[in-house]
């Protein structure tokens, strides 16, 4: 079965994608607390592009993402809601490397909120 190549990756896919790289990646010398949070989101990129992604972790000062493709270091809008909210923040897209299944783990850091909604 043939899947879209750039649909939101699964909660599943990404509890596949870290349970694969949690030993490698206890590097614990960061400097701010990560919470895990997984909801989807939206990424829109300077060109108008929309990439469904799902959260990865949150902290104060930024946001890891797991999506289909690659995104390009650089300034983006991420979306995300719950229940009853819509968040949207700017973000500067740091890092992005492949991973399994065409899927790609990105991460940056927040710029400033651009709504309160």
């Amino acid at each position: 079965m043939m899947s879209d190549p750039w649909s939101r990756p699964t909660l599943a896919d990404l509890q596949r994608i870290l349970e694969s790289i949690q030993k490698a990646d206890n590097d614990e010398s960061r400097q701010v607390e990560r919470l895990d949070l997984s909801v989807p989101a939206e990424v829109t990129t300077s060109r108008g592009n929309v990439i469904s992604a799902m959260t990865r972790e949150i902290s104060r000062n930024g946001l890891g993402l797991l999506h289909r493709g690659i995104i390009s270091p650089g300034e983006v809008v991420v979306r995300m809601a719950s229940e009853t909210r819509q968040f949207e923040y700017r973000m500067l897209i740091e890092w992005c490397v492949p991973c399994d299944d065409g899927m790609c783990m990105s991460g940056g850091r927040f710029l400033r909120n651009t709504s309160n909604d």
